[in-house]
């Protein structure tokens, strides 16, 4: 997004993807009526509150998955309210998303299950991932 009135109550809550007038980074119409290019270009305007800073010293490929799928995972754990540290959340399947909001959940403090079908994944997601728990979502004994 580069853009929003910020006058709806979806705006105010921080929740401008919600809001149907938004202008999205690629393919819409800015308010005085240009189109937006989005990252094909060499410069572009946006609202100063959709912009982050990528520290000059952070490589660009561990920032870049923080502002499309890392948006698309945070979004509602902050919609639903479980940004708070001690808060449970079950992660149900561990595929490229899930690694991101298992990342993020971990980083506010959240104490994280994963639910899977795979006894395979035990490891990454306890090991690498940091989850609390692993739970296998069938028994492997009836299949």
């Amino acid at each position: 997004m580069v853009g929003s009135r910020h006058s709806c109550e979806n705006c105010k809550d921080n929740l401008e993807n919600h809001y149907p007038k938004m202008v999205l980074t690629y393919g819409a119409k800015y308010y005085d009526e240009t189109t937006t290019y989005g990252g094909f270009l060499n410069i572009m305007v946006s609202d100063e509150h959709f912009v982050i800073k990528i520290p000059d010293n952070s490589p660009l490929d561990v920032g870049a998955p923080l502002l499309c799928v890392g948006i698309i995972v945070y979004s509602p754990l902050a919609y639903y309210w479980l940004d708070k540290a001690g808060m449970h959340l079950g992660v149900v399947g561990l595929s490229g998303l899930w690694h991101m909001v298992v990342e993020f959940a971990k980083a506010i403090g959240l104490k994280v299950t994963i639910i899977n079908i795979s006894p395979n994944k035990k490891k990454e997601a306890m090991e690498h991932l940091g989850a609390d728990r692993f739970l296998i979502s069938y028994n492997t004994e009836e299949i």
